[in-house]
């Protein structure tokens, strides 16, 4: 009697439990009847075995190491020729610049370096650049800009970013551009010049348009005021980053090449992402076929020292590369594709004496008790 009346109060408490539940809500728990939620989907579960790896190793190795000697040849093939003109060196023509020169210098200082080609240049050539000791990567240092204020907007302009501090605001006005990278702009002049055999300077013309990115000069970087501004009114009302010798509506008297959209300084604000870099500085053009564009012989750059790098036991170069059709001298992306597949090469090798050694032992040998 009592056994019957608990199973009638545990099926009751049951039932009561259900219905407070409710039978819609414990129906919902369960997933649908379809092949993605009760997993029935088609997998394949490839099988590694040694007949499917090891040709795996070996058709990378042969593909890689023949696409690797060749970028590596094509990238010693390219011509490149560089100068060191920090001026450490008692010896060097600059060396008065790099002792004497700082940033509260008010005059520039000038030197001048020879040097020869021994090999024409007959295409293109690129002028570029080089830091060495300079960590552009730097999280505050790549922070230290406003990306608003440099696409033109005026209110950015008035009140810049607090990223740019403490390169914000000086002399009780905003900075145009603010920031630590637009504060540090390399500001050298680089000037090349030709000598004849018989004595005659000739000054090789250099392209200063054409080398940012267009992105960058058309969609980045955009002067305040419209499209034809008056930047001097528009920049009135702003100070100079605190190393600028000019403000920066007086970097160049192109119009198409001033205030914000001034190429140098779009090439100097993408950041490097290693401490030795080389940012492009001007493009020498080929005038005809018939003639190289720096022919063999005897050149003179005519240095104007005004980027002080001592302070930060920095180097200074400039170099003059032509280009193929992988781009410019670079030697790693060979040297990668060739060490990957002579690793993947030696694997292979590996493995299939391994197989051939160990792969037909019979598995089922005795074990003694």
């Amino acid at each position: 009697m009592m056994a019957s009346s608990y199973s009638a109060k545990e099926e009751d408490g049951h039932h009561s439990g259900s219905a407070g539940l409710g039978g819609d809500a414990i129906r919902t728990r369960k997933p649908d009847n379809t092949a993605f939620k009760q997993q029935r989907l088609p997998a394949w579960q490839p099988i590694l075995t040694a007949g499917t790896v090891l040709p795996a190793f070996f058709i990378i190795g042969l593909i890689f190491i023949p696409i690797g000697i060749g970028l590596y040849v094509t990238s010693k093939n390219i011509k490149e020729f560089e100068i060191d003109y920090t001026g450490t060196d008692m010896s060097s023509p600059c060396f008065n610049c790099s002792q004497s020169f700082s940033w509260n210098s008010t005059t520039p200082c000038r030197c001048v370096l020879f040097f020869s080609l021994d090999q024409p240049f007959e295409s293109n050539v690129f002028m570029y650049y080089g830091l060495s000791n300079f960590y552009q990567n730097h999280r505050r240092y790549v922070k230290s800009r406003d990306d608003s204020q440099l696409n033109g907007d005026e209110r950015s302009l008035k009140e810049p970013s607090k990223e740019c501090e403490p390169y914000r605001t000086n002399e009780n006005k905003p900075i145009a551009p603010c920031g630590a990278i637009a504060n540090s702009m390399f500001n050298d002049t680089l000037d090349l010049f030709y000598i004849d055999p018989n004595g005659t300077k000739t000054q090789i013309p250099l392209m200063k348009k054409g080398i940012a990115w267009w992105t960058d000069k058309h969609v980045k970087f955009r002067n305040p005021g419209g499209s034809n501004p008056n930047l001097t009114a528009v920049f009135i009302e702003t100070a100079k980053p605190v190393n600028w010798r000019k403000p920066v509506y007086e970097l160049d008297t192109d119009p198409e090449n001033n205030g914000f959209i001034n190429e140098d300084f779009i090439v100097w604000m993408r950041t490097a992402a290693l401490p030795t870099f080389r940012k492009l500085y001007r493009i020498i053009q080929k005038k005809n076929d018939m003639t190289p564009t720096l022919p063999r012989g005897n050149y003179s750059l005519e240095v104007t020292y005004n980027y002080p790098v001592r302070s930060f036991e920095g180097r200074k170069r400039m170099i003059l590369s032509a280009i193929s059709w992988m781009g410019g001298k670079n030697p790693f992306l060979g040297i990668a594709y060739i060490t990957v597949g002579s690793i993947c090469f030696f694997l292979g090798v590996v493995l299939l004496f391994i197989h051939h050694k160990y792969g037909n032992r019979n598995n089922s040998s005795d074990i003694p008790n």
